[in-house]
């Protein structure tokens, strides 16, 4: 299939742009390395924000659907000690502006808005390089390959599209996270449940920190944090479910059990994470017919902001190619000339939640930052 844009990545991102294209009459499409859309676990809920995503699903036609979606009453937050004492508990009154949405639910709405042939499911991209005259060819596990006019690599952390326009890679910031679910919760895991409440919690020490989630039927999804060499996460064997679970909650030995059992009870094998970003100024000189968005672009910490930004660079590119027809370099400049500083200043601030929720002053940082009592770092 030809098109004017080529879409590397069906994550949030690159939906985003192919649908912002399409209510502006522009073909995409798009090459997913995943067989289909439920071809593995999509993650858990979303925060997704007034300024960045809600402002790409507005410019996607689709904010009724993403309203449809909400997980109600999941803005609901607690933070404690490693004790468990409860430092900060806010409710969810309705009035905030950050609606959790299930990340596999907020993916749907994008896939069902494209036309059908949009997305070319198992095609794993890997490897990209130039013909010449802007345009430039990608090959695929299956050996295919197609031709792009405009290429755009969505394909996240370890973006095989990157490399024709950067030589930086992702690095290691000795930070992994570790994720388990705890399944019907209310009833099998009653004093789980009360511990993290309607909706997030955070139990957070310099270094570490048991952070879960309410999600819809009663699921809490578990992420624990700790500050450990590659080595480290490495050496545990995670085939053995049992076995991980205990040499993670050693970790926090000296923790109230009721967090520790947010670990000790998951019921699915723990999948670690480890925590890798590009630098905080990552950009590159324009390179004609093709460009990044999402964590190809610009891969930090996580903070909340990473798949908001990845919609708004989505809708943003889209927009740009509408306003400019038939000048596909002026839109490009003018995309990443929006782009560069504002991919820095959230990659600095992601840093900053970072040091809030696991520096040295962690948790009472994160909780005077929401109260207003200082903005530590």
């Amino acid at each position: 299939m030809n098109t004017p844009v080529t879409i590397i990545g069906a994550g949030l991102g690159g939906l985003t742009l192919a649908r912002v294209l399409h209510v502006h009459g522009i073909p995409a499409t798009v090459h997913e390395a995943e067989a289909s859309p439920t071809a593995r676990s999509q993650g858990g809920l979303l925060d997704i924000h007034e300024h960045t995503g809600q402002s790409a699903l507005r410019a996607a036609g689709l904010f009724e659907e993403f309203l449809g979606a909400v997980h109600q009453g999941a803005e609901a937050s607690r933070i404690a000690d490693r004790n468990g004492k409860i430092l900060l508990d806010e409710a969810d009154d309705g009035t905030g502006g950050r609606p959790e949405t299930p990340r596999a639910a907020l993916r749907q709405i994008l896939i069902d808005a494209l036309p059908a042939g949009t997305i070319r499911w198992g095609h794993k991209a890997t490897g990209a390089r130039t013909l010449g005259d802007g345009r430039h060819e990608v090959t695929f596990a299956d050996g295919t390959t197609v031709a792009a006019d405009l290429l755009v690599g969505a394909d996240g952390a370890w973006s095989r599209i990157r490399p024709l326009l950067s030589d930086a890679t992702p690095a290691y910031i000795g930070r992994s996270m570790i994720e388990t679910y705890l399944l019907d919760a209310d009833t099998r895991h009653p004093h789980s449940a009360r511990t993290v409440g309607d909706g997030s919690f955070a139990a957070l020490a310099p270094g570490k920190g048991i952070s879960a989630h309410r999600e819809p039927n009663g699921v809490l999804h578990t992420y624990v944090t700790v500050d450990r060499p590659r080595e480290w996460l490495d050496a545990i064997d995670f085939t053995d479910a049992e076995a991980a679970r205990a040499r993670i909650a050693a970790e926090f030995d000296d923790w109230a059990p009721e967090l520790t059992a947010l670990i000790t009870e998951g019921e699915t094998t723990p999948v670690p994470r480890t925590v890798n970003t590009l630098p905080t100024d990552h950009r590159w000189d324009r390179v004609p017919g093709v460009t990044l968005l999402g964590d190809a672009a610009h891969l930090m910490p996580p903070s909340g902001e990473g798949a908001n930004l990845a919609m708004y660079d989505g809708a943003e590119l889209a927009l740009a190619l509408a306003a400019h027809p038939g000048d596909t370099e002026a839109a490009l400049a003018a995309y990443e000339e929006a782009l560069f500083p504002r991919s820095a200043a959230a990659a600095v601030e992601a840093l900053h939640v970072q040091w809030l929720c696991h520096g040295d002053e962690a948790p009472y940082g994160l909780v005077a930052f929401f109260t207003g009592a200082g903005q530590g770092g």
